[in-house]
């Protein structure tokens, strides 16, 4: 503790950096790091390293290796290099390695050495080779932006979404540039880049030359250039030794320093911590590293070997053979505790802890001390805030335990921040272990999120302590176990040396009906993986039949999808599955397929009745099924057929399919309809008027009512239409007619068979008491009441009006 501040060196009178050693790497590397091609992924990601890289000869027998390292040292993979020379190595956003090639063409590969995909830069870029290429982060995902030997520059802001811009072409370049970089201002990706003394931004339309402001003179070529984590800011390096620092738009200075040192640096990156006020860039050569800023000295480090720089958010990570080191700005909160001789709130109270272990005195005077000053739950915050920025497990400790002390003497101060910085640095410290090797700062692992860190465990596959992580946190389990489970079962049928038995056995074992873990997305990996058997096992274990039957007709198993989609109940699958066999079955096959489905047959029965006709009718016929033909053929004598004749055809088959179905009762009266169409026709030609597609009884009251009486008795004796029924139509259709004397006439003509009462109903009906009296007397006697009661109600109600 008494040397706590021992590696801390200050730059100007604002700041400290300090620089402390993750990991003691492991790695056996056989060649030095400058032999190879290096990459580095922010947020304590992995490195990796391309061997026997083309910059040297080698005999061409040998094979140059990729190799991937977590930030520990630890092997992830590696693999031979098969393809052709690479030019430059970078990591995605997401952990995927960019392999960018001397043809334009692009590889990408899993942190575990497994290929992904591959894309092509663009015919130009394959015509004209890359000199250089530059791996970026945006908002918008990883870009790639390459340099050809026709010294034109073509980028892509994201290559999730390829999209390539062939950027504009910088006038009299004759060359390559002495350096460039990629920047990105308001959504957009630019090319900065440096020829001689001067300075062109390229966006998708223009080239237009910059000159830094305040920039020193008899600057004669730039070096070096570095854009900062965040885009913000752009540092140069000219071969005069200065290195100028300012905004990336470049219209404004921070600072400019000479190092006294013209050759080029290997390396030159941003150090520097959100909201901090002090903005530093970093500059490595072969061995030294130089810390330079707003201040007339810099911080200098002897390197003892080759290193390599990888920015990030808040300083710089620093690996070499044998360490992997982070150099940062120290925090606000650890500077005023740990500063010596400081009087900080913080610093007394963790000074007050420690006497208080001691079991001194000194402890109360302290604690007094800050109580007097009203700076107590300050305090606190300062050792808490000062505990997620300190490396060792130890300080953190000793920090957390001085905030808990004087905790104890505040009555009101809120538990949270606490409890939560304490549960954010044992994750933190479970990641940085050296078998994981994920060395995330607590200002890293604030803006990468806990759901990210969680993505980048599964990847790695530590499924154990990814769940230990959600369990400990209390994540929601959809968010948390559920999804690294279905990560690890996505995992596990990739294990092609386990039987697809106890695979599937052993997912469901772990998965069981966990909320939010789909077995239809692990099927669906199972079968990409080959694997079509084990996808149909996981599958009987997917409760949603509306997830399985998408897949297994993916898996062209339509027949066990169709069984699926019957036994869900849901007809809206049963048809998709359906329309899926009718594409890719021949007709017999797909006929004798619904045959074996009865409710299958009966549903697509309804989908022709409405959309296919001609596929219904063959369905009948090849079920031998007369009766619902005939039904066919006489919807389809209405629905289809215009002219009478067709009409007559297509019952004429109907009553034969009927007849073949042994259901003579509707063979009779198809065929009575064929000769009620006939008739009418023969209406229509002789009487005028419309008489086609009335009904029989339509047919009688409109020749009743157009006053062709014989004609509808002679079309009721045809069709035999009984006494009663005849005298109800005509009836009603005199009385409409209002022809009372006609109707009178014909009660006359003969007894009748329905009585009288119904003629003292229609005539009341149609408001005539007068004719209704006529027929009241006629009324027999046990319906005689009914009919004097009608008639004299008709009275009353006429009376009262």
């Amino acid at each position: 503790m008494d040397c706590y501040t021992a590696n801390w060196n200050p730059l100007g009178d604002s700041a400290f950096y300090r620089k402390y050693e993750l990991y003691s790497m492991d790695w056996d590397l056989k060649e030095e790091l400058k032999d190879c091609l290096v990459a580095a992924a922010p947020y304590g990601g992995p490195i990796a390293l391309l061997r026997n890289c083309w910059r040297k000869e080698k005999a061409a027998s040998v094979r140059p290796v990729l190799e991937m390292y977590s930030a520990s040292g630890m092997p992830l993979a590696s693999l031979l290099w098969k393809s052709g020379p690479v030019v430059a190595l970078g990591w995605s956003a997401e952990e995927e390695l960019l392999c960018v090639q001397e043809d334009g063409a692009v590889l990408v590969y899993g942190l575990h050495g497994d290929f992904r995909r591959h894309f092509s830069m663009g015919n130009e870029v394959l015509q004209n080779r890359v000199l250089d290429a530059r791996i970026f982060h945006t908002e918008f995902g990883s870009g790639v932006a390459i340099l050809t030997g026709a010294y034109r520059f073509t980028l892509s802001a994201n290559v999730g979404d390829l999209k390539l811009r062939r950027m504009p072409e910088v006038p009299g370049l004759q060359s390559a540039p002495s350096c460039w970089t990629t920047l990105c201002h308001e959504r957009v990706a630019h090319i900065l880049l440096a020829v001689g003394p001067d300075l062109y931004l390229l966006d998708h339309a223009t080239c237009s030359a910059v000159t830094p402001a305040g920039l020193a003179p008899g600057v004669s070529s730039f070096l070096q250039m570095a854009v900062s984590f965040t885009y913000r800011y752009l540092a140069l390096f000219t071969d005069t030794g200065y290195i100028w620092m300012g905004t990336a738009s470049l219209k404004e200075k921070l600072c400019e320093f000479n190092c006294n040192i013209r050759a080029p640096p290997k390396q030159m990156v941003w150090c520097s911590r959100p909201r901090s006020k002090e903005k530093a860039v970093v500059v490595a050569w072969e061995r030294r590293l130089m810390v330079v800023g707003n201040a007339p000295e810099s911080i200098q480090f002897v390197l003892d070997e080759d290193s390599y720089l990888v920015p990030e958010l808040d300083g710089v990570r620093i690996f070499s053979r044998s360490t992997h080191e982070f150099l940062h700005e120290v925090p606000v909160a650890s500077e005023e505790i740990f500063k010596i001789a400081s009087m900080a709130p913080g610093a007394l109270l963790l000074e007050a802890q420690k006497e208080y272990e001691k079991e001194s005195q000194k402890a109360d005077e302290y604690l007094r001390e800050i109580q007097e000053l009203g700076q107590l739950i300050q305090a606190v915050q300062q050792c808490i805030e000062a505990a997620g920025h300190e490396h060792q497990p130890d300080m953190q400790k000793r920090l957390l335990r001085a905030a808990s002390f004087g905790k104890c003497f505040l009555d009101r101060f809120p538990p949270d921040s606490f409890v939560h910085m304490c549960q954010d640095l044992r994750v933190l410290n479970a990641i940085r272990d050296y078998h994981i090797g994920i060395p995330l700062t607590y200002t890293q692992y604030k803006q990468l999120t806990i759901q990210v860190l969680l993505d980048r465990l599964v990847l790695r596959r530590l499924y154990p302590l990814a769940i230990q992580i959600c369990e400990y946190l209390r994540l929601p389990e959809v968010q948390g176990v559920s999804r690294i489970l279905a990560h690890w079962a996505c995992y596990k049928v990739q294990q092609k040396d386990v039987s697809d038995e106890d695979v599937a056995r052993a997912i469901n074992q772990k998965l069981g009906d966990t909320p939010g873990v789909s077995y239809s997305d692990i099927a669906a990996r199972a079968y990409g993986c080959g694997r079509a058997e084990l996808a149909i096992k996981l599958l009987e274990y997917e409760p949603r039949s509306g997830e399985q039957v998408p897949l297994l007709l993916k898996m062209k198993r339509s027949k066990l999808a169709l069984s699926k989609a019957i036994e869900s109940g849901d007809t809206d699958l049963v048809f998709t599955v359906l329309l899926h066999l009718k594409n890719e079955l021949n007709r017999g096959d797909f006929f004798m397929t619904l045959r074996n489905q009865p409710m299958a047959l009966s549903l697509y029965r309804q989908f022709c009745k409405h959309q296919e006709l001609d596929t219904l009718k063959d369905l009948y016929n090849q079920d031998d099924n007369h009766q619902e033909l005939g039904s066919f053929h006489i919807r389809a004598s209405y629905a289809a057929e215009e002219r009478i004749e067709g009409r007559v055809a297509a019952l004429q088959t109907a009553a034969d399919a009927f007849y073949k179905a042994k259901n003579e009762f509707a063979a009779k009266a198809t065929e009575d309809q064929m000769r009620l169409l006939r008739l009418q026709r023969r209406l229509e030609d002789e009487l005028g008027g419309r008489f086609l597609d009335l009904s029989l009884h339509d047919t009688v009251t409109t020749l009743i009512l157009g006053g062709h009486n014989k004609r509808a008795e002679q079309l009721a004796r045809d069709f035999r239409i009984p006494d009663k029924r005849l005298w109800w139509l005509k009836l009603s259709a005199l009385a409409d007619l209002e022809e009372w004397e006609e109707l009178e006439k014909f009660s006359k003509s003969k007894k009748s068979p329905i009585g009288y009462l119904p003629f003292v109903e229609i005539c009341m009906k149609q408001h005539n008491k007068h004719e209704a009296k006529k027929y009241a007397s006629r009324v027999g006697p046990e319906q005689k009441v009914k009919a004097l009661l009608l008639v004299g109600y008709m009275i009353c109600k006429d009376l009262s009006h």
